[in-house]
């Protein structure tokens, strides 16, 4: 089964992560190092900012 495309760019994934905390445990680029509580707020932060662009763009 082929993988499928990270939706997130490695560079927002880093940036996330030592906002949230824990980059010190990606470093090293091993991503299986975080929790799935770290994960989760990743996304969700992710999520955030995503909505946050649309705003700013207004209505279309």
């Amino acid at each position: 089964m082929p993988r499928r495309r990270g939706v997130m760019s490695e560079r927002l994934k880093y940036e996330l992560a030592d906002e949230l905390g824990f980059l010190h445990k990606v470093k090293d680029g091993d991503w299986g190092n975080i929790t799935t509580r770290e994960a989760g707020s990743m996304v969700r932060a992710a999520i955030k900012r995503a909505e946050e662009a649309m705003a700013k763009q207004g209505p279309g």
